[in-house]
């Protein structure tokens, strides 16, 4: 009787901290690819430059320790919101995304939320460092992020409905760059000025560029958080190529490319070349007849315009 009891004690004992570390390290791996990283990396620079360019265009930009410290902070709350999606989706992922970390159990709820506190202090940490206001800001998104998933859980309405959920979930990237403006400005990277929060309506563009690129279809497919089964396919590519265009006359109207010469003007330039890729993209899944809207376009788009939007900066500033 003993033997047996010890063995279902065995069975049912909880994981030791190592081996919840093993697991979370296994769910990043998963969950978190590199491009979480890259991102992080090229909205930071790309947004701190742009705003430093367009606010005080006098003084030459570069990335500072301080530049360092927002990346590491947006790449840290971008892996904690990543685990909060994992958690609040989880009943749509027992359908439709089964193979997904937590639905198989490869980790666990607790696992996730003892992990999302340790990154939480140290995204707070670490922007303290830089000055209060910073760490104020942070906590606002990490704050928002624990709304969300609250409001999710509580409304039905803004569960299913995609555009709801849009409007709902969509501030937090504008909180994201608020952070990094507010941080900057701080620093004195950027200036206090309108040009540099009008700035966001470049990044705001690009992100709906590709959020609405990736949740499209051709066909109408009821249950999955589509934007074509509200929109359609026409409606979509409308946006998605409109959602390009804001981003690059956003940067347009705030930088004056024609304003420029020599090789300012080609940087400058640069950005309205790239919308080349999604009129590809759309002229490509209006032609071909595929059923998934191609992927590959848009984050080739929203990466290649934030990698010029930052030699921008770095060439434009004198």
């Amino acid at each position: 009787m003993g033997a047996v009891g010890r063995g279902v004690n065995s069975e049912v004992r909880a994981p030791s901290p190592l081996d919840s570390v093993r697991r979370l390290a296994r769910f990043t791996a998963v969950m978190y690819k590199p491009h979480y990283l890259l991102y992080a990396v090229v909205f930071v620079l790309a947004l701190e430059g742009t705003a430093a360019l367009v606010s005080q265009p006098e003084t030459p930009w570069q990335p500072s320790s301080a530049t360092v410290s927002r990346i590491v902070v947006v790449a840290f709350v971008l892996l904690y919101l990543r685990m909060v999606d994992e958690q609040k989706d989880l009943d749509y992922d027992r359908v439709h995304n089964p193979d997904r970390p937590l639905v198989t159990g490869a980790v666990s709820t607790g696992e996730l939320r003892a992990a999302m506190g340790v990154l939480a202090i140290g995204a707070v940490g670490a922007s303290l460092v830089l000055a209060a206001v910073s760490g104020v800001a942070i906590a606002a998104v990490l704050a928002y992020g624990l709304f969300l998933w609250a409001v999710e859980r509580w409304s039905a309405a803004v569960r299913t409905g995609i555009l709801l959920n849009l409007v709902v979930t969509y501030p937090i990237q504008i909180l994201i760059a608020g952070y990094v403006l507010i941080s900057a400005i701080d620093t004195g990277e950027v200036a206090a000025r309108w040009q540099a929060v009008a700035a966001v309506a470049i990044f705001a563009g690009a992100f709906l560029h590709f959020e609405f690129a990736r949740k499209t279809a051709r066909e109408r497919r009821p249950g999955e958080h589509l934007y074509s089964n509200r929109w359609g396919v026409t409606g979509c590519a409308v946006a998605i190529l409109g959602f390009a265009v804001l981003a690059v006359a956003v940067d347009s109207v705030l930088v004056q490319p024609w304003e420029r010469s020599g090789v300012r003007a080609v940087a400058a330039w640069i950005p309205v070349a790239l919308l080349l890729i999604p009129v590809y993209g759309e002229w490509r899944f209006l032609r071909s007849g595929k059923p998934e809207h191609p992927v590959l376009p848009a984050v080739a788009f929203v990466f290649a315009l934030y990698l010029a939007l930052i030699a921008q900066a770095l060439v434009c500033t004198t």
